[in-house]
């Protein structure tokens, strides 16, 4: 089983990989450990969640600064329209720039708990705008794409023009949710491109090692778990090392999918952790 998650370099696609910033040591421990194992994939980048509200906004810089200057990684730090002004964006901008960020990924965000409204900004298109205004072409920025729709959309339709707007706005590519079914990611990516849009959208991909983790995930953001992978997930009751082989095998094939499909890129949700995305990547390298 050890050797299935040996990975050489390089790969036959572009990686990048999603980390949230620590809090406790312990987590900046796990952190460390992870970069340690998945900086030898030669990520083209790394990403770091945003800390909404100001209480964890700190975290996020400071694994930003880290990820940079210790490890030597092009760490692109996440910007959410929640919990924000005008004024503390431009700042955090600021910051950024002075770090030599040259990646920002753009969101909406979701509203941090106990916040009665939204920020000065109400939509990711108008965050991507002030960026631009602020700052030119300085930063390449990412924006989110949802293939099965975001949970808060008032329509399909609406949410794809909600889509193109962020594209408009002057998104330089795009990351999505994560997804299972690939069809549901070429069909979102082929209406955008009768809209006009142009830029890469890169997979966004989540490991399964932890069925009621992904089960309380994906409630939330409103990703899909097809029936047949639920109920063999839940079939596996406490093996945990069952549903790590399983999920490495599933996710593996859908990168293969997307692979065949023309894709040359993936994102992958880490959650902080190397094991499962090594183990995905090892099986599609002996393919």
């Amino acid at each position: 089983m050890i050797a299935r998650f040996v990975v050489r370099t390089p790969l036959p696609m572009r990686l990048s990989f999603e980390f949230f910033p620590p809090k406790t040591e312990e987590q900046k421990a796990q952190l460390r450990q992870a970069v340690s194992e998945l900086r030898a994939l030669a990520p083209e980048y790394v990403s770091v969640t945003f800390g909404a509200g100001g209480s964890t906004l700190d975290y996020t810089v400071d694994t930003v600064r880290e990820l940079r200057e210790v490890h030597g990684l092009d760490a692109a730090p996440h910007l959410s329209c929640m919990g924000g002004t005008r004024a503390e964006i431009a700042r955090l901008l600021n910051t950024y720039r002075e770090m030599g960020c040259r990646r920002i990924v753009a969101l909406r965000g979701d509203l941090p708990s106990g916040m009665a409204a939204f920020g000065e900004f109400r939509f990711a298109a108008d965050l991507v705008s002030f960026i631009r205004a602020e700052h030119g072409s300085h930063f390449h920025l990412e924006v989110a794409g949802y293939p099965e729709f975001h949970p808060q959309a008032d329509s399909a339709e609406s949410d794809l023009a909600h889509f193109v707007d962020k594209v408009r706005a002057g998104a330089d590519g795009a990351i999505t949710q994560y997804f299972y079914n690939a069809d549901g990611y070429f069909r979102f990516v082929d209406e955008v491109r009768r809209r006009g849009v142009t830029i890469p959208i890169v997979p966004g991909i989540m490991p399964i090692s932890n069925y009621s983790q992904l089960k309380r995930f994906s409630d939330v953001c409103g990703a899909e778990i097809p029936r047949w992978i639920e109920r063999r997930l839940r079939s596996f009751g406490d093996d945990v090392d069952g549903i790590r082989e399983f999920g490495a095998d599933v996710v593996a094939a859908l990168v293969q999918r997307l692979r065949a499909g023309g894709v040359d890129a993936i994102h992958f949700y880490t959650l902080n952790r190397a094991k499962a995305t090594r183990a995905i990547l090892a099986r599609i390298e002996a393919q």
